[in-house]
C-alpha cells in the first residue's frame, strides 16, 4: 500500500526551502507545482518561504536575506527596458488625470461645487489639441 507521509515544517531545511524558493523565481515551478513536487502540504508554506527567502522585497523593513548568500547587484536597466518602464508609469498617470478630471465633472455638475484650477496647470485637453 502506498501510503503517503506526512512530512512537518521541521523536515525542511534552510537549503531545501531557498533551493524550491529559487526554482519559483526563476519561473521553473508555480508554487503549486513545487507543492505537488516535492510534497509540501500547506497551502502557503512555499508562499511564506518565497516572502521571507525570496530576492522580490514582499516584506520591507524586515532582514531575512541577510542569512542568504550575498547576491550579484543588479544592473542597471536598458535604455529599451527604462523606456518601457516610463511608459508603464505615463499610461498610469494619464489614467489618473483621467479620472480626476471626471470626478471634477461630477461635482460641478451634479453638486454645483466650483474647482478653481491653479495658475498655470492646466488639464491635457486644455494644453493640447485633439
Amino acid at each position: 500500500m502506498n501510503q503517503r507521509v506526512k512530512r512537518t515544517q521541521r523536515d525542511y531545511t534552510l537549503a531545501f526551502k531557498q533551493a524550491v524558493v529559487d526554482e519559483v523565481e526563476r519561473g521553473e515551478l508555480t508554487y503549486k507545482q513545487a507543492q505537488a513536487l516535492y510534497g509540501i502540504q500547506g497551502r502557503s508554506t512555499v508562499l511564506k518561504w518565497l516572502r521571507r527567502y525570496g530576492d522580490q522585497d514582499w516584506c520591507p523593513g524586515t532582514s531575512h536575506r541577510a542569512s542568504r548568500s550575498p547576491t550579484v547587484p543588479k544592473s542597471p536597466p536598458t535604455p529599451e527596458q527604462r523606456i518601457k518602464e516610463l511608459e508603464e508609469k505615463l499610461r498610469l498617470a494619464e489614467q489618473k488625470a483621467e479620472f480626476f478630471e471626471a470626478v471634477v465633472d461630477v461635482m460641478e455638475k451634479d453638486y454645483g461645487v466650483t474647482v478653481k484650477k491653479r495658475p498655470g496647470k492646466s488639464s491635457r485637453k486644455d494644453a493640447l489639441p485633439d
